[in-house]
């Protein structure tokens, strides 16, 4: 089965890694990269994020330990697009967030208007940082928690409660 997945990955967090175990449990699996154009525009905040080469590199490391638990093979390309790599049609399956199920539903629509087979969505849950909010690079970025979900020193107790 050849799965598809998408995003800017800057920085990659456990969120990240779970997306990227469930799509190689799958089958064999391309990323498509946000391209440094197409990164600004699918953010919900307005952040820096580091330059497409750096996070293509980091992206493959990360990913070669996958394919190599799971014996599969992937690849890593350049998204120009939102909809992206997905309307093409080698795809069997693509691995989406809670809040982009939305638009796997629209990747199934264009798929269909072009005589593809529509595509099986799969929706991996978020994964809760300490404080029981998601894991998000945002929050990464600006030193709430770090890539594992864990309160940085300066937040810690803050909007959490503690056992007594």
């Amino acid at each position: 089965m050849n799965v598809a997945l998408g995003g800017t990955f800057d920085p990659i967090h456990d969120g990240h890694r779970k997306l990227f175990e469930r799509a190689f449990e799958i089958g064999d699996v391309t990323v498509g990269l946000t391209s440094d154009e197409l990164a600004p525009r699918t953010r919900h905040v307005e952040r820096y994020v580091r330059p497409f080469d750096a996070r293509k590199r980091d992206l493959e490391v990360e990913l070669q330990s996958f394919a190599e638990t799971y014996d599969r093979e992937f690849e890593v390309r350049r998204l120009d697009e939102p909809t992206g790599i997905a309307v093409e049609p080698q795809f069997d399956a693509l691995i989406v967030s809670p809040e982009t199920k939305e638009g796997g539903k629209r990747i199934n629509e264009i798929r269909t208007n072009r005589g593809h087979d529509p595509l099986e969505i799969v929706v991996v849950d978020h994964v809760p940082a300490a404080d029981g909010e998601r894991i998000s690079s945002t929050r990464i970025v600006s030193g709430e928690i770090d890539e594992h979900g864990n309160l940085t020193p300066d937040r810690e107790g803050r909007g959490a409660t503690r056992p007594e």
